[in-house]
């Protein structure tokens, strides 16, 4: 027997698949990039968030880990939790933990080849999950390749951090197929655990669809389980959620502060979308290429700027999937595909993906993506799919849209009402809608081509499709980017020349002192964090929750952003801002054309450099600072908004429960006192600064203060109140106390030198790694135990008998719903002559399943 068989070729890497579909994806993802990084002189910037969050947050948290201050970053905001801030946008990610090796001022030219490794990491996982589902592993390529440059994914080049879920995803449904497949152990709970830690965000949703997925396959007797085998799932999967506790934990202490997350779906809210454009933007999302984040076309008003609505697949779009949901086959997936598209279109099911938030997005469709790849690659296969309706329904949608957005006519009618304006279309860009429109036909008809040309020849057709797909996605996907860099010119006339170089022209001698803060006028958003200085101005969107109540109480809007106008000149003085810098190059001017007009009172014309005017606060007062008189709480809530930050620099508010406690150092304030001028004002910063600490230092662990006090007093710190604080004065504990709303004072004696130490432990991240460590020996015994039960109980399944029962094909057809009609299905594979096989067969009527 063994003479007449042809030896193996030796496997060659083009036989390893899986190394293929991740170096097609790198490839791919670098013809799309390369050029973009060699236009910005070796950096990929793009346009909006990207280039105002992901690239000096990657800067902040890199500088920070590399100098061991991971408790409190002073550089966020007004200081913030370092953990609980940036585990959303790149603490749990692996591959910003790639950059920590590098220096900081390499960072901005690793940001172009991290999104290629991301792209092609995409690819890998995808096709680890979708090859078990097709024996043509060429088509399980074909599905990463969907998936990994889907509408989603590049809608989200605007938003890096999205990525890792993208990327870690599809490991946990592989997971989940293989415990379910072979109860291997383990598995699950790495998965689960890697899902948790990358974004937690992200991983509620993982977790509401992988139930409903997990479910729906057991209704539909896609599988079967024993109680004791889902109850080890279950037990790997709160040992997944454990092995994540460093890092979850603390992201729920500091979440829980953010009132984003007090505001759940409600009413008719949860039933029908408030903004009736979103309907034909979710439908959009399916046919067409995604939308620019804060650029929608088709549907201006769908209140959807950023909600990350793409879900289109490069070439097909919807074509297979349609394809699929048309077999009369009783398919889990194609049930699967039903419902998930019922969630998107009803507000309560969709905010099920983020615990029922009313904040409208679309930040699941990843998951959607993915089952849609997955139904696509699986209609190549399955012989029954109607490929000419497919296309026709596909066509038709795709025709409506067009003709319901690009013809329908319009009024529009002036401010004052006396002229009108008739025009044709809907959409808010005409040249970017009709040039969509353009790709969605093209696609369409290259479809067609491959399916009328290869569909009857499996290998060819393969081959072609594998390499039109790849086509679009790099077309498709320069464009989409190459039009989002369009949208901003800052790269080029300010990010390049003056924020990446950090500043360094500037030469203010304390401008990165720890007692100073900073302010920027109508700038480039978080310029401060480029240059590595304080600032009142951040956007960022987790920030510690006595943050937003400071603001809240003196009229500030604080909801992904600080940014204070300079009506609120007190703010300043409050919290020790010394310098502002105003962007020259822009038409918004601090002090006017002339620039001797400034907004605020008190500050001076210092100079120019690095493309700012840099204007000088005359009434700066230091960190850390004393009072001689208090107001209450409700006294001070009393106050008019205005009034209120005027009143802090003359009294310290105090809750009304510490008035008893503190009364004995502090007078209440005279009725005298509450004259709210300029003049006042300036009279009550000198007051502050008199007396304030005349030594201030942030350290890895806090912060150090000192300071000759005249007598027993409270000293004031505009640094956020957080329960992770605690203080010693003189070697001593003392008590924090939260005062002026959200910001924290210690008691201090007289003395010509007080020494004030705080000191910040994070919140939840002691229980976190106790958490993680015991879920990871748990994890060890738990796989110890279930190897020692398998071989010590010779726990294998045992071969039914029936499995060795004579039966005709007929028989083993109708049992197993399969069919033999294509030649050769039943010789061994060893035995075949190397002859290419034929797809897509014809088969009877009478062979499909009712």
């Amino acid at each position: 027997m063994n003479s007449i068989m042809p030896k193996s070729p030796k496997p060659t890497w083009r036989d390893n698949y899986f190394l293929r579909t991740f170096l097609i994806a790198l490839m791919l993802s670098s013809i799309v990039f390369v050029p973009f990084i060699f236009i910005n002189g070796g950096r990929f910037l793009f346009y909006g968030d990207f280039n105002v969050q992901q690239v000096p947050f990657y800067k902040i948290a890199h500088d920070a880990i590399r100098e061991g201050n991971i408790g409190w970053n002073h550089l966020t905001d007004l200081g913030a939790n370092f953990i609980g801030s940036y585990s959303f946008y790149l603490l749990g990610s692996p591959f910003f933990w790639l950059t920590i090796p590098f220096p900081s001022e390499w960072l901005q030219y690793l940001m172009g080849p991290l999104f290629m490794l991301k792209f092609a990491c995409a690819g890998l996982t995808a096709y680890i999950y979708l090859h078990r589902y097709v024996k043509n592993q060429t088509y399980a390529m074909i599905g990463s390749i969907l998936y990994a440059f889907s509408g989603f994914s590049l809608y989200n080049v605007f938003f890096n951090h999205f990525h890792e879920a993208i990327v870690f995803f599809p490991l946990m449904l592989a997971a989940l197929d293989e415990y379910m497949e072979t109860r291997r152990r383990g598995v699950f709970a790495l998965a689960v655990a890697a899902c948790a830690i990358v974004n937690y965000y992200f991983f509620v949703g993982q977790v509401v669809f992988t139930l409903i997925y997990f479910f729906l396959r057991l209704i539909c007797k896609s599988w079967r389980i024993s109680l004791k085998d889902i109850l080890l799932l279950f037990l790997e999967a709160v040992l997944g959620v454990a092995l994540s506790g460093v890092i979850l934990l603390p992201s729920i202490f500091t979440i829980l502060q953010n009132n984003r997350v007090n505001s759940p779906i409600n009413g008719w809210d949860a039933v029908f979308y408030n903004k009736t454009q979103r309907y034909l933007h979710i439908l959009q999302s399916l046919f067409f290429p995604p939308d620019l984040p804060a650029r929608p076309n088709f549907t201006p008003d769908s209140g959807s700027k950023w909600a990350s609505l793409g879900a289109w697949l490069p070439l097909f779009g919807m074509t297979g999937v349609i394809g699929w949901l048309q077999i009369r086959r009783k398919h889990w997936l194609k049930k699967f595909l039903f419902i998930l598209f019922f969630m998107a279109l009803v507000p309560g099911l969709n905010a099920s993906f983020q615990l029922f938030n009313s904040a409208y997005y679309g930040r699941w469709l990843y998951m959607l993506t993915l089952m849609m790849s997955l139904a696509t690659i699986m209609a190549f296969e399955y012989h029954p799919v109607d490929w000419k309706r497919a296309v026709t329904w596909t066509g038709a949608i795709t025709a409506g849209v067009v003709l319901i957005v690009g013809f329908i006519p319009k009024i529009e009618e002036a401010e004052d009402g006396t002229e009108k304006t008739y025009s044709f279309g809907l959409m808010e860009y005409p040249d970017r809608f009709w040039t969509y429109a353009a790709i969605a036909f093209i696609c369409l008809a290259i479809t067609v081509f491959l399916l009328q040309c290869y569909k009857n020849k499996e290998k060819r057709f393969a081959k072609n499709t594998i390499r039109m797909v790849s086509l679009v996605a790099v077309l498709y996907s320069a464009y989409f980017i190459a039009i989002g860099k369009t949208q901003t010119a800052s790269p080029y006339t300010h990010i390049i020349p003056y924020a990446l170089n950090g500043g360094k022209d500037v030469q203010i001698s304390d401008l990165r002192d720890d007692a100073v803060r900073t302010d920027f006028y109508e700038s480039l958003d978080n310029s401060a964090m480029f240059w590595g200085v304080q600032s009142i101005q951040a956007f960022h969107s987790i920030v510690p929750g006595s943050v937003m109540e400071f603001y809240e109480s003196i009229g500030v809007q604080r909801d992904v952003a600080s940014r204070p106008e300079t009506s609120h000149y007190a703010l300043r003085g409050l919290t020790s801002v010394k310098w502002l810098f105003d962007e020259s190059t822009d038409t918004e001017y601090f002090a006017g054309e002339a620039n001797d007009e400034p907004q605020m009172p008190g500050w001076i014309y210092h100079g120019y450099a690095n493309g700012f005017d840099i204007w000088e606060n005359e009434y700066y007062i230091p960190m850390g600072f004393t009072y001689e008189y208090y107001i209450s709480r409700s006294d001070f809530d009393a106050l008019s908004e205005s009034q209120r930050e005027l009143v802090m620099l003359k009294a310290i508010v105090l809750e009304d429960y510490q008035i008893e406690r503190l009364s004995g150092i502090l007078k209440p304030l005279p009725q005298k006192e509450k004259v709210y001028t300029q003049e006042a004002y300036f009279e009550d910063c000198q007051k502050r600064a008199k007396e304030s600490c005349y030594s201030f230092h942030y350290t890895n662990t806090g912060f150090t203060a000192e300071i000759q006090s005249s007598r027993s007093n409270l000293v004031f710190f505009s640094v956020p109140y957080e329960s992770g604080w605690s203080a010693e004065v003189n070697g001593e504990k003392q008590l924090i106390e939260k005062t002026n709303v959200g910001f924290m004072s210690v008691q201090v004696p007289q003395g010509e030198k007080v020494v004030i130490e705080f000191t910040y432990q994070t919140p939840g991240l002691v229980a976190g790694v106790v958490l993680t460590l015991s879920a990871m020996i748990a994890l060890v015994a738990y796989l110890v135990m279930m190897r020692h039960l398998n071989t010590g109980k010779g726990n294998r399944k045992k071969l039914s008998s029936k499995i060795l029962e004579r039966q005709s094909f007929a028989q083993y057809r109708k049992r197993k719903n399969v069919n033999f009609s294509r030649e050769g299905a039943m010789v061994p594979l060893q035995y075949k002559l190397p002859e290419p096989q034929k797809a897509f067969a014809e088969i009877e009527k009478s062979d499909i399943d009712q």
